[in-house]
């Protein structure tokens, strides 16, 4: 037997958990033949909740099972989308959520790079499409997040770049010390996740696991009122540079990473990797700090941490050896600390290109990926 959406039926009666408790139950006392019970939801808070503590089904699951989102890949095959450009774009809106392609969008699929402004205008920005007030519904299915508004401000400091405890709580006008609850909360529904600093264990940042979500509160909040009086064209048009900028780019790390965790593997950075993640290195002789998008740290053996890999991220950007040499930097500010960097690869991740003279300085310290690398 099984229940789907059974989260909004327990709303509507309380007792079921506790009903279906007492049945199970009654029939392993009777001997009865076995049943097969599945209890699906997308309230990820509160089916997470049914197996544990005291709730009534403690005890009686024989399996947990969170189906994810289609990574990257599978998400332009899913979509049929051939130009990782073009794959890179859409997955910075839609994420791999396979509804949004057949049910919410209408197979409406962005033809070319020369149509996907036109598709975000008619399939996202559009008031008759189900997809434009998506990311509203998401928050809706939580039944936990009982203040929209916070747990809204709180996603929307994220999408705007402020991905620190500190950085949240300025942007939403609190104490860092209260939004604690809503940002626990965020996580156990899986709308943000906790990036750890690889390099500074107590600097975290969160990041919006929904692109969706980041989409609509960089480009579609902020101009509601004039995308329900289909202002689409004019929102789009001011609204282009900063998606690029503050969607895509971020976006485009992640999936950097993900690469280099997921796909990479010992192959490109010479042993298998343990931790992928970013971080920051202080450099005090020059007064500023590096940025890294993507640490790659092999699995700790005892002696000083191995550093397989930093990696530099732009999606707008042609690369050249400047990227490089800021890379170096980082590397000597590492092995200075005690890390072990002697077979660290420096990779440039580049969704517009590299110059001449980085491409011919590609070697085995050096690893440049483009967009056709992270879909091979």
């Amino acid at each position: 037997m099984v229940i789907d959406e059974f989260p909004y039926l327990v709303k509507v009666s309380p007792e079921l958990p506790s009903v279906l408790q007492a049945a199970l139950d009654l029939r392993r006392r009777k001997g009865g033949s076995p049943i097969r019970l599945i209890l699906c939801g997308s309230a990820l808070t509160f089916m997470g909740g049914l197996p544990a503590g005291n709730a009534p089904l403690r005890g009686r699951a024989g399996l947990e099972l969170v189906v994810p989102t289609l990574d990257y890949r599978l998400a332009a095959e899913f979509w049929q989308i051939s130009d990782p450009r073009l794959a890179l774009l859409t997955h910075s809106v839609v994420g791999g959520t396979p509804a949004y392609r057949r049910e919410y969008a209408r197979d409406d699929v962005p033809g070319s790079l020369a149509d996907f402004d036109d598709w975000v205008k008619r399939a996202v920005l559009n008031p008759a499409r189900p997809l434009f007030r998506e990311a509203r519904y998401l928050l809706a299915e939580e039944a936990d997040l009982r203040d929209p508004a916070l747990y809204h401000s709180v996603l929307a400091a994220v999408a705007e770049g402020n991905a620190s405890r500190g950085g949240i709580a300025n942007y939403i006008g609190r104490k860092a010390t209260e939004i604690s609850h809503p940002l626990a909360v965020l996580e156990d529904a899986g709308l943000l996740a906790k990036s750890p600093d690889m390099l500074r264990a107590a600097r975290p940042l969160y990041r919006i696991t929904e692109p969706l979500i980041t989409f609509y509160h960089s480009v579609m909040r902020p101009a509601w009122r004039e995308l329900e009086r289909r202002r689409a064209d004019q929102v789009w048009k001011r609204s282009r540079d900063r998606f690029l900028s503050g969607v895509v780019g971020p976006h485009f790390e992640e999936i950097c990473r993900t690469w280099a965790a997921d796909f990479a593997g010992a192959e490109a950075f010479g042993d298998i990797p343990a931790e992928i993640g970013h971080g920051v290195v202080n450099d005090p002789e020059r007064r500023t700090s590096h940025e890294v998008d993507v640490v790659v740290l092999a699995e700790p053996d005892g002696g000083p941490r191995r550093v397989l890999s930093l990696g530099e991220v732009k999606w707008g950007d042609v690369m050249c050896e400047g990227h490089v040499e800021r890379l170096r930097r980082v590397r000597d500010l590492l092995a200075s600390r005690g890390y072990d960097t002697r077979s660290t690869r420096l990779a440039c991740y580049s969704a517009a290109g590299f110059t001449a003279d980085l491409l011919a300085a590609e070697n085995d310290e050096v690893m440049l990926v483009a967009p056709d690398r992270l879909y091979s």
